[in-house]
This record gives C-alpha cells, structure tokens and sequence, in this order.
C-alpha cells in the first residue's frame, strides 16, 4: 500500500462531505496511480458526484485528506486545477466557436503562449481525428466529435490528470467505441491519468485498470476489474456490481442528492 501511495498521482483518505444532517461521501479513501485509467462507480445518488465535486475544486470536504498531484485541492486551488482537465457530463462547448477557437480561448485561460497553443491543438485535434473540421462551426459536428473535442480541449493545458464524468453518455455503440479508443491513444501518448465515471460496465471492464465502487457514500470494493469479478464469484464487471450494490432502482435518492448539490453550488 505504501509503494501505491508513493506512485499515486490522486490520494484521498478519510474524505467525507456532509450537506447537514445527510453524509453524502461517508469516510473513503483510496489511491489513484499515475499513468492508470481508473474507473469510479456507483449507482445514482452514491456519492460520485459529490466526490468528484471534491476532487475538482468546486466544494470543499466536510474532513479527510486528498491530493491531485501532491497538491491540496483546498489550500492549493490553482496548483491542483492545472494538474486536471475535466469533462462534464453536460456539454460545455461553445458551439457558435469552431473548433479550433474553442481550443485556443481555452488555452489563453491557462495563459500559454500562442506558439505553445497553436502546435498543441494541432497535436491534439489530428489525435482525435478533428484536425480536417477546425475551422466548423461546433453546431456543425456530431454528438462524438463534439465530445471528442472536449476531451481534446481538456487535456490543452497539458494536465497530468484527465476526469471523465460519463463521456459516452447518449452516443451510438460505434462512436462510443472510437471514443475508448481515442482515449486509451491519449492515455498512453500522453501519459495522462485517466479518471472516469460511467454506468456502462462492460466499458469499464474494458478500459479501466482499476474500480472502486461507491454506494451509499461508501467504498465498498476496489481492484481491477478481474479482481472484483473474482471475489463476488460473478462472470462480469457489470454482474459483480450488482452483487455489490444490489438491485433496487435510487432514483429517489439521487434526486435529493442532486438537489442539495445544486443549492450548495448556489450559496458558494
């Protein structure tokens, strides 16, 4: 555990965050090694956003201790954001910009020079096969280029880190295949720690190199995927999760959990 620590690029022990009377992340720790694709699962209303939240600078934890590339993510805001570039769940692009603009303003916001900008969205952009459409207008791509491009614009400013919050969510099998693709080339190319969260488990079964699995706030197992499969004596990664997490449908919970989310994020 000790020599994991000393190569984890992510370290979180004991994080909680509590919204009054709710523990929405109840006291987890875990290590992410630098280099890996790491897949953080959960049912909806489990914690993952919550966690994530914490991860990324947006709210600040109840008590525990993390590191994004030995940096304090509260004490260290600046120093912790430009060792990740993150993905939402929700579109974020500006689709009156094309594709090329998009990449530039966000690499003005990290301040690189404009010789750095220009060679590092044509690095970028011929990686996720987008080079031949940067100067289209973002409305004129499809669903896949679109999120190829925000995966693309994430990893501009040169992150160590790159959290992926749901990437193929809405996309047709074949897009989300050269999706995966995309970003196990821009794992090992770039040497980027991957983090991801999705409810398609046969993609994390795939792609990642380790899970762990959050439910009601809590880590309730972690490993590679082969690892759980073993030790709750299933067939797949998507089997062991519901042997872990069970069967019943969270809806309930997950909205409350978003709603809290949402009038937190308000009052900041």
């Amino acid at each position: 555990m000790e020599g994991q620590k000393r190569n984890a690029i992510i370290e979180v022990e004991g994080l909680t965050k509590k919204f009054g009377e709710i523990t929405a992340v109840d006291d987890i720790s875990f290590s992410v090694k630098r280099g890996e694709i790491f897949a953080f699962l959960g049912p909806n209303g489990a914690g993952k956003t919550t966690a994530i939240s914490m991860l990324t600078t947006l709210i600040k934890p109840t008590s525990g201790k993390l590191l994004i590339n030995g940096y304090d993510p509260v004490s260290e805001q600046d120093a912790a954001r430009r060792s990740f570039g993150i993905v939402f769940q929700d579109p974020s692009l500006d689709h009156e910009l094309t594709g090329h603009e998009n990449m530039d303003i966000h690499g003005i916001l990290y301040n690189m020079p404009k010789k750095v900008r220009k060679e590092r969205i044509e690095t970028l952009l011929n990686l996720v096969e987008l080079q031949k459409r940067k100067d289209d207008q973002v409305k004129k791509y499809s669903g896949g280029m679109k999120r190829r491009l925000e995966i693309a614009r994430g990893l501009m400013h040169l992150p160590q880190i790159l959290f992926l919050d749901e990437p193929t969510l809405g996309l047709d099998p074949q897009t989300r295949n050269l999706l995966w693709d995309h970003i196990r080339e821009l794992n090992r190319k770039e040497n980027v720690t991957v983090f991801l969260t999705t409810h398609i488990m046969e993609e994390a079964e795939r792609v990642a190199d380790r899970v762990a699995v959050i439910d009601y706030g809590k880590i309730i197992d972690q490993g590679s995927p082969r690892e759980l499969v073993e030790r709750t004596g299933t067939s797949s990664l998507e089997e062991a999760f519901l042997d872990l997490t069970g069967r019943t449908i969270r809806e309930e919970k997950a909205e409350t959990m978003t709603q809290m989310m949402s009038s937190h994020m308000r009052r900041r």
